[in-house]
């Protein structure tokens, strides 16, 4: 219950701040280029200015750090089991060896460095959709994807199916807390007994979740089609998107960054 209530991930949080004012394609391309400065990321000092860039940078979006934090959340399972994975099935100096579970230097430098590369990723990710409002994504991945259209490419599609996606986010964890509380008035536990008894205690959520699931996208396609909605050809918009000053300044910023990263972590190793 607390775990849903605080998942922040795909969500829009509103604020007036110069990152929410930026041009989507902007916001999107910033981030590719950030996840892909943290991806190559390997040395210490490098995975802690990418540290302090995002601190910065929730500031600079009137993002409450803790609120920016909790995105990462859902990914937690999958960093440890990776670093574990490392820890334990990566060659190298040995340094603690159990029965058959050995432990290495390289392993645990691996662990570490997955671990806080997967991290960086999300929560930078997290900063596309906290900022963003989900119309303004999808004209934002519209537009991007439009040279490709010419191609065969269902440019307008995919925007709006990633979008939907996103949008559902919050709709699925609002569904999933109102049927937990449903299940708990009704006598049922779901922090109690051993990982079995658990997994038990969420089917009577599961089934009900995704009768829901169906009947929301049944009427999410009902109401597209009574507005005649029939794809991106020829459709308009209210708030026609518009690159400016601040955008160009934004992408020069955040392409020297990682630029100045990634060289310099080289440099390091050289």
């Amino acid at each position: 219950m607390k775990f849903l209530n605080h998942l922040t991930f795909g969500q829009y949080v509103p604020a007036d701040s110069p990152v929410h004012r930026l041009d989507p394609r902007c916001k999107i391309l910033a981030v590719l280029l950030v996840l892909t400065g943290v991806f190559m990321a390997r040395h210490s000092l490098v995975f802690a200015v990418w540290g302090v860039l995002l601190l910065l940078l929730a500031r600079q979006s009137r993002l409450p750090i803790r609120l920016v934090l909790n995105s990462a959340k859902p990914v937690l399972i999958l960093v440890v089991f990776t670093a574990l994975i490392h820890i334990f099935f990566t060659d190298g100096k040995v340094l603690l060896k159990l029965w058959i579970v050995t432990i290495t230097r390289e392993g645990i430098v691996a662990a570490v460095q997955m671990g806080l590369r997967l991290l960086l990723l999300v929560l930078f990710a997290s900063f596309l959709t906290l900022t963003t409002k989900p119309m303004e994504l999808a004209d934002g991945l519209e537009r991007i994807f439009s040279p490709f259209a010419r191609f065969g490419f269902p440019a307008h599609e995919l925007a709006m199916m990633m979008t939907i996606a996103l949008r559902f986010i919050p709709t699925l964890l609002d569904e999933t807390d109102r049927i937990m509380k449903a299940q708990l008035a009704r006598g049922a536990s779901f922090d109690r007994g051993g990982i079995w008894k658990r997994l038990k205690a969420f089917i009577p959520v599961l089934i009900p979740l995704f009768v829901i699931v169906f009947q929301r996208a049944e009427d999410l396609a009902t109401a597209m089609e009574a507005r005649c909605y029939r794809g991106g050809e020829g459709r308009t918009r209210i708030h026609p998107l518009k690159w400016g000053r601040d955008d160009t300044a934004g992408a020069i910023l955040v392409s020297v960054i990682v630029l100045l990263l990634v060289v310099g972590e080289r440099s390091l190793y050289s």
